[in-house]
This record gives C-alpha cells, sequence and structure tokens, in this order.
C-alpha cells in the first residue's frame, strides 16, 4: 500500500508491503503529531509557544528534549556547522526533526511485523526489505538544475538517505562562521548514513560547510555521500559507487 499526503509542509510517502490501512494510518498519524510538537509555523505548536517563552524548561515534553540534546550533539560533532539557535536566539530544530520522525515512523512499521517498507518524507528516506517487485528499493539523486532528471540511483538497502540543497527550497542554508552568508558553491549534496536520522543531521551540516563539506562526509565513519556544485560537477566520497550497485 502506497500513499502520500501533505504534512509538516512537505509530501511524506509511505509504502508499506502487504500493510494493512490502519498500519499506515497510524504512520501519518505519527507525522501529524510530530507536526503539532515541532512545526515552527504553527502558532499552536510545542516549539512556537517554547520560543515565546510560554513553556518553562521543566514542562517542556521528553520529545523536544530528546531532539534538542540530538541536536547539541550534531553541533559538537560538526564544529557548530550545525546550530539549531537563530540569529534572534530562538531555535528552529526542523534541520533534525525530519529524518528523527522518519526514523521512528519505521520502528512503528517494524514493531507492528512489517519487513518491506518505504517512507519519504521531503527527499529524507528510509527503506527496508523488498520493493512489491521483490527487488532491493531503489533511490534516485535529482539533478539539481533538472528536477525531472536522475543523475544517480543507488540502493541503500537498509540505509538512510538525505538531500540538502538550495534548487528546491531556494537559499536556506548559511554558514554560521564568518559573515554568516549563504552557501553558493554547491547546490545539492546528498548523505547516506546508517539511518536517516545519521544521514539527515549531517547533511545539512555538510551543506553549510561548502564545497569542504564532501571532505567532511568522507572521513566521518559510516558516511558517503554526493554533492553538486554550481557548476554542475559532482564529487562522490570514495564508497558510494558501491551503492551505485544493483
Amino acid at each position: 500500500m502506497r500513499e502520500t499526503r501533505i504534512l509538516m509542509g512537505m509530501p511524506v510517502m509511505v509504502d508499506i508491503g502487504g500493510a494493512p490501512s490502519t498500519l499506515v494510518r497510524s504512520v501519518f498519524d505519527y507525522f501529524e503529531q510530530i507536526d503539532r510538537r515541532f512545526s515552527t509555523y504553527r502558532a499552536d505548536s510545542e516549539i512556537s509557544a517554547i520560543n515565546r517563552g510560554d513553556v518553562p524548561v521543566k514542562d517542556w515534553s521528553g520529545e523536544m528534549m530528546e531532539v534538542l540534546a540530538l541536536a547539541e550533539r550534531t553541533r559538537n560533532e560538526t564544529g557548530g556547522y550545525f546550530d539549531i539557535h537563530k540569529a534572534d536566539g530562538s531555535l528552529d530544530p526542523s534541520g533534525i526533526v525530519k529524518g528523527w520522525a522518519i526514523r521512528n515512523a519505521a520502528d512503528i512499521v517494524r514493531k507492528a511485523g512489517v519487513s518491506d517498507f518505504f517512507i519519504e518524507a521531503g527527499g529524507d528516506i528510509q527503506s527496508c526489505g523488498r520493493n512489491a517487485s521483490g527487488g532491493d528499493w531503489s533511490v534516485g539523486i535529482r539533478n539539481p538544475f533538472n528536477a525531472d532528471e536522475i543523475v544517480k540511483v543507488i540502493y541503500p538497502r537498509g540505509r538512510g538517505v538525505a538531500t540538502s540543497g538550495t534548487y528546491a527550497r531556494g537559499q536556506h542554508i548559511y554558514n554560521p562562521y564568518g559573515s554568516g552568508d549563504p552557501i553558493t558553491d554547491i547546490v545539492s549534496l546528498t548523505v547516506v548514513g546508517s539511518d536517516v536520522l545519521e544521514a539527515d543531521r549531517f547533511a545539512t551540516a555538510a551543506f553549510a560547510m561548502g564545497r569542504d563539506g564532501i571532505l567532511f562526509i568522507e572521513q566521518a565513519p559510516g558516511l558517503e555521500g554526493y554533492v553538486v556544485d554550481v557548476k554542475g560537477r559532482a564529487t562522490p566520497t570514495s564508497g558510494f559507487g558501491d551503492l551505485c550497485e544493483p
């Protein structure tokens, strides 16, 4: 069963082999819950209330504390290139919530005894097992200059995939150092990690490093990456080619 809905301001697609409709509904219900808690665009979300100063720390939810702890850990592991603190002092955990939520949604499916599934939210993906044809799930990496063209097809085989870039949402990732200028030397960076959370939390940080981001991914244990620069030149990490083998 495959279904797509617009949630968290993005298309969310769930493809679960042989799953009852109640399980698919449970996954979408979970994403709706996450949107209600973490959306910075909803005045009634927990993160908006926190940013207004309406909720003391002692009353923050366990999920909020977990995500903020992950954000701080990622900030430390990336030398500050991942930071949810905005210039006005507010918090925006959007750069980590998506991967975290997809990973948790995948856990819901696994706990229901289903081992074949594909969950995608805004281009970040967690898959497991086999597709309806009995083959490995595949993920296409779009040409950032032509959204109708796929430039690479990878087979994550249970690993997570996340892409950061400016081609879909425009310029929204900035170098936190120096003058804080937007990143203009690369346009797309795809990261493959042990799961979608690991891929997602490093993809944004690596993109903020510009051309040096692919070197960071190359040196990070368990990560592979594929970057496209502003001139259309692609650079993969040394192990990325293995993911392209069917």
